[in-house]
């Protein structure tokens, strides 16, 4: 099989270059892409009799280049890993994406871009109907909101809770995490739970927590690793409620409906800007 980084180039596999070439010769193989300059396989859309054309994953990489700047090939096989993608194989093992893969996929970046959603819940997003249609391109200039701001979608709700608990085996089973792991995020104070009947139960934002450490122990961040993380959003949180505070315990009903609104209008874009200086670092890193 070919080496995986081959993917990388805008052509079929060399198995099928030869063919691909005869056929481009009789007008019915390989078409050029206009908006991207990619050779891609198969023909132009709305051609009568021919499946629709499908792109490379260096083609895709170009594609969505302009919007997601930070588009590589690896995170894309990434995501593939993750069971967000599953493009089509040649038998040369080769990756092929059709025009619905590509959408699926300018979906995901734009739920983990604009909405801060980890892998996990964008899966549950897709896996409930989210299309494209739903999650629209942003507006030139940011999105606006009221009186011509910019408005900010949260990736989690203050509000919206459902209440529900689950036992330290509930949240092993769903996010594949060691015992010891979650012992240790205890013993850090980065989650706590609550003992109901002797039983510690934690809610669905630690157990969020939980899978997202799982994920950074796979490269051997531990609990300990993690109080920068907890003295940060403590920061933070400590920040909005100065912001805040009085309009919070408000008596009046609009008015704490409304600083709700703006607790967490202030916490996107909070989560926003922390995202873009750790971005700008971590260029830094790899120059």
């Amino acid at each position: 099989m070919p080496a995986r980084a081959s993917e990388a180039g805008t052509t079929a596999p060399a198995a099928g270059q030869a063919g691909e070439r005869a056929a481009a010769r009789t007008g019915a193989g390989a078409v050029k892409d206009v908006a991207q300059g990619e050779p891609v396989l198969g023909s132009a859309p709305g051609e009568p009799g021919r499946r629709p054309k499908s792109l490379t994953i260096g083609a895709v990489c170009k594609a969505l280049a302009q919007e997601f700047p930070d588009i590589s090939i690896s995170k894309i096989r990434y995501l593939e890993d993750q069971k967000l993608l599953a493009p089509r194989r040649t038998p040369g093992g080769y990756r092929l994406y059709t025009q619905g893969d590509l959408a699926r996929l300018r979906t995901i970046l734009r739920m983990q871009r604009d909405e801060f959603l980890p892998l996990r819940v964008i899966r549950q997003e897709l896996a409930a109907g989210r299309s494209p249609d739903t999650v629209p391109a942003p507006a030139r200039g940011g999105r606006s909101g009221r009186d011509g701001m910019r408005a900010w979608r949260p990736s989690v709700s203050v509000r919206s809770a459902t209440g529900a608990l689950y036992s330290l085996d509930d949240v092993l089973d769903d996010t594949k995490a060691e015992a010891e792991l979650v012992r240790e995020l205890e013993e850090y104070g980065v989650i706590k739970g609550e003992v109901r009947g002797g039983v510690r139960y934690f809610d669905e934002t630690e157990r969020e927590i939980v899978a997202a450490v799982a994920e950074l122990a796979r490269y051997g961040v531990g609990g300990r690793n993690l109080r920068v993380f907890r003295s940060s959003a403590d920061r933070e949180a400590n920040l909005l409620q100065q912001i805040l505070a009085p309009a919070l315990r408000s008596r009046n009903p609009q008015r704490r409906k409304e600083a709700v609104e703006a607790l967490e209008n202030l916490a996107a874009v909070a989560t926003h800007l922390k995202h873009l200086l750790l971005v700008r670092d971590l260029r830094k890193i790899v120059r």
